[in-house]
């Protein structure tokens, strides 16, 4: 296996107190998924959070998107994480997800798999024609490893799914989910308020001020922009 090293001398290659915020996913076209794979995604996201009398559902809360923009950007190249292998079959959970391809090419191909299986076994349609009781039983047997898709397998392809849905619907609404920062309402989350000296002062009390997210409220903003 290659190895490389690099030689530093006289400056270090970063500047003290150096950061990266994340950059605002805006809205706008796909920048990842094809159209059917968009209405796929968006279809599988309702199911695995639909809207009820607690708030909107998968879709409205920007979930899709939030997967679209991940994989468009580093987490879709797998940039960061080791990829030389071994990539052992049957492994435990805690050892995270284990294949060759990056996260883009793995929605990529299992996606297209996952529209295969529906056109041959049911009936011609799509994913997102499929009502939604008859798309949670197809869900379910992804989930129990009953759907045999080619490649990475129904199981895998839903985990990635599931997992994402809900690192959309919980993360910041900087990445594109958590529309109106309905998941953190939902549970009760204060998001990332800079001070809490006011409540540390008061134990024992219901917190009662709403979320915060990276990019503050959107009542903070004033004439020109700024907060």
């Amino acid at each position: 296996m290659a190895a490389s090293a690099a030689t530093i001398r006289e400056t270090l290659p970063w500047s003290p107190g150096e950061v990266y915020p994340p950059e605002t996913a805006r809205p706008g076209p796909w920048l990842f998924f094809t159209a059917e794979e968009a209405a796929t995604v968006e279809a599988v996201v309702d199911r695995l959070i639909p809207a009820d009398e607690l708030g909107p559902g998968g879709k409205e809360a920007g979930c899709a998107i939030f997967i679209d923009r991940q994989l468009a950007g580093p987490y879709g190249r797998a940039d960061g994480v080791y990829m030389q292998g071994p990539f052992p079959e049957g492994a435990l959970p805690q050892q995270g997800f284990q294949s060759p391809q990056t996260p883009a090419q793995a929605y990529r191909e299992g996606l297209a798999a996952l529209a295969g299986h529906v056109r041959q076994n049911m009936g011609g349609r799509s994913v997102a024609q499929l009502p939604g009781e008859e798309l949670d039983r197809l869900l379910t047997a992804l989930e129990r490893g009953e759907v045999k898709l080619p490649g990475l397998g129904g199981a895998a392809i839903f985990d990635l799914l599931f997992q994402n849905t809900m690192e959309g619907f919980f993360g910041d609404p900087i990445y594109g989910g958590n529309r109106d920062m309905v998941g953190w309402k939902l549970i009760g989350f204060p998001g990332t308020r800079y001070d809490y000296r006011d409540v540390i002062a008061r134990p024992n009390t219901r917190y009662t001020l709403p979320p915060v997210a990276l990019t503050g409220r959107p009542e903070w903003v004033v004439a020109g922009g700024r907060r």
